[in-house]
């Protein structure tokens, strides 16, 4: 059998290095070519053990540089998971955000269009619907309200264009808010669950009710791979697990999980267009035929274990200048 190279963009990042693991796990005729720009949240150590892969620090910005990839190598698939993904780092800095999240997406299908590569997936996120009373659905319209959001939304109507332009066949998911293993402590899970063992004080936007739908990093893996082999071309999908709950539920479930004490929560200024709520819809991919396999609480318990088993991992992570900077200046404008 012919030997398929799959191009994994961003995949030394938090899903995307989970993303390469589960194509490397299932599918031993299938090559994994890893291309990431290693900035603050790309990490080596994420993929460092796996076999079958081959790993290129490149940025998606870089259109040049991305050409040797395509030229070099027979790619089947791209699966896109770069991006500025943090909410918060995007408010200090738009443009970043601007620049992959929609131009490096540019970049990644022209490329693809030029070397016929035979499927094209991006990885976005329900925060493009912007906030709801009630479940998003694939056809509405959609209201981002943050910088990360409304660029990862115009990198999706890029791939629109270039399915009803060029017949290059695409695919979007929408994922919901994800927790794993490995996951860069600024989110909220990873960063509540570091500062606590740690006996920090733990940062809680306005009064925590924010409502967030949480997916395990392995059903987020398992469903962009479903849609990736069996997704109809230029369809979106929502992909989330349809468990809902505030954003401070999961900050007391952390604390009480290490037996440590709710004094440590310290409830800071709003972030700026802030939602307060999302929820999907997910019919449309359980009528493709895929379905949630991991519990929350049993996951989120897993993943608080990892973080305190896995210490020097995230350590590190917190002590680099980087981290400190972004810390120091997010909360240093009113919210401490």
């Amino acid at each position: 059998m012919k030997t398929k190279n799959i191009l994994i963009t961003g995949g030394a990042g938090f899903i995307g290095s989970h993303f390469c693991r589960y194509i490397v796990n299932n599918y031993p005729d299938e090559k994994v070519i890893c291309l990431d720009a290693f900035t603050y949240a790309g990490n080596f150590e994420n993929i460092i053990d796996l076999k079958n892969i081959i790993c290129f620090k490149k940025n998606i910005n870089d259109y040049n540089s991305l050409i040797e990839i395509f030229e070099n190598f027979n790619i089947h698939s791209v699966i896109n998971f770069a991006a500025e993904s943090h909410n918060d780092r995007s408010i200090l800095d738009p443009i970043t955000s601007a620049q992959t999240n929609f131009n490096g997406v540019l970049n990644l299908l022209e490329l693809s269009r030029k070397y016929n590569v035979q499927k094209f997936h991006q990885v976005s996120t329900d925060e493009v619907y912007g906030t709801t009373d009630d479940a998003f659905y694939e056809e509405q319209i959609l209201l981002p309200n943050q910088p990360y959001s409304s660029s990862k939304a115009g990198g999706e109507l890029l791939l629109r264009a270039w399915t009803e332009t060029y017949g290059l066949h695409t695919t979007v998911t929408r994922g919901s808010n994800t927790y794993g293993p490995n996951q860069y402590p600024e989110k909220l899970i990873p960063l509540t669950i570091t500062n606590a063992i740690d006996n920090h004080k733990i940062p809680v936007y306005g009064n925590g009710k924010q409502v967030r739908e949480w997916m395990h990093v392995l059903d987020h893996c398992r469903g962009i791979d479903f849609v990736c082999r069996n997704g109809k071309s230029g369809e979106i999908y929502n992909l989330g697990s349809g468990f809902t709950t505030e954003n401070i539920n999961i900050v007391e479930t952390v604390l009480q999980y290490l037996n440590k004490s709710n004094s440590l929560i310290d409830y800071v200024k709003d972030r700026p267009g802030h939602d307060k709520r999302y929820f999907m819809n997910c019919d449309k991919i359980k009528t493709l035929g895929f379905n949630i396999t991991c519990d929350f609480q049993e996951y989120l318990h897993q993943t608080i274990q990892w973080y305190v088993d896995n210490e020097n991992w995230w350590r590190k992570l917190k002590n680099k200048d980087n981290y400190v900077k972004f810390m120091d200046e997010w909360y240093s404008d009113g919210r401490k």
